[in-house]
């Protein structure tokens, strides 16, 4: 008994501290991560990113998003926690190391989490794009939404290398040539898309017909039954023909009376 006595009263007075630091750091990183699950809970994050490809595939491993960003909080806590600790010991390569690490530690977990948000709100990008373009009936529409996805996943990866030291010059060079293609692409992807916009667009502010209207489009006859920006809907014979607008522009429209 007296020789363990005498072993812990050698052990300086740092070490101690140092644990002591380890200690209250796991504490306190065990403690913001419940807070934070309380808190995004509060705030309904659960029920917004429900249905978000990250969130399944988190539920696939047996944990949620809520949990993973709860736990990367704990890490960085107890992380910083053994830094201290580390840095309270005295050791000279151990402390510069730590200066080296705290500097960039800090960074890096920014940057997952920008990256992890990012994720998320580019499901839920796609979800609304999706569902706003579920009634046009246009081919590869079902385009834009992966291309409204990728490109808040772009622009997030680019916001998180910045947030790791990457030059942000040469980032946004790289946004700015992406953004250029995308839009070259879009228009020669979607020409006749665009074509059916400005038709929609002429034909909603001349409203030369209406819905309940009888109207002959080409060969095509029939009542009309909705119509938006891209597309004319007619029933005729027990069947509902879509037209697109860019079509129902150039083949001229007679309104029968």
């Amino acid at each position: 008994m007296q020789t363990a006595v005498e072993a812990l009263d050698a052990v300086p007075t740092r070490v101690w501290i140092a644990l002591a630091v380890v200690v209250l750091g796991v504490l306190l990183g065990y403690l913001t991560s419940a807070v934070l699950v309380r808190v995004l809970q509060r705030l309904g994050v659960p029920d917004t990113i429900e249905g978000t490809s990250f969130e399944r595939t988190a539920r696939d491993f047996g944990t949620s998003t809520v949990v993973i960003i709860s736990r990367l909080a704990r890490y960085f806590v107890i992380g910083f926690a053994v830094l201290v600790a580390l840095s309270l010991v005295g050791l000279n390569y151990v402390d510069q190391l730590g200066s080296a690490i705290a500097a960039f530690f800090p960074q890096l977990f920014a940057a997952t989490l920008i990256l992890i948000v990012g994720l998320v709100v580019a499901d839920k990008v796609e979800l609304f794009v999706a569902e706003l373009l579920r009634g046009v009936k246009l081919e590869r529409v079902d385009v834009i939404p992966l291309g409204a996805k990728y490109s808040v996943l772009f622009l997030a990866t680019l916001i998180a290398l910045s947030q790791v030291g990457v030059a942000t010059g040469a980032l946004m060079v790289l946004f700015a040539a992406y953004f250029f293609a995308l839009i070259v692409l879009t228009v020669v992807a979607f020409k006749q898309m665009l074509a059916s916009g400005a038709a929609g667009i002429y034909l909603l502010l001349n409203q030369p017909y209406g819905i309940g209207d009888e109207i002959r489009v080409g060969d095509t006859r029939g009542i009309v039954s909705e119509m938006d920006l891209f597309v004319t809907h007619i029933e005729s014979d027990g069947e509902e023909l879509i037209l697109p607008n860019d079509q129902v522009f150039e083949r001229g429209i007679a309104r029968i009376r």
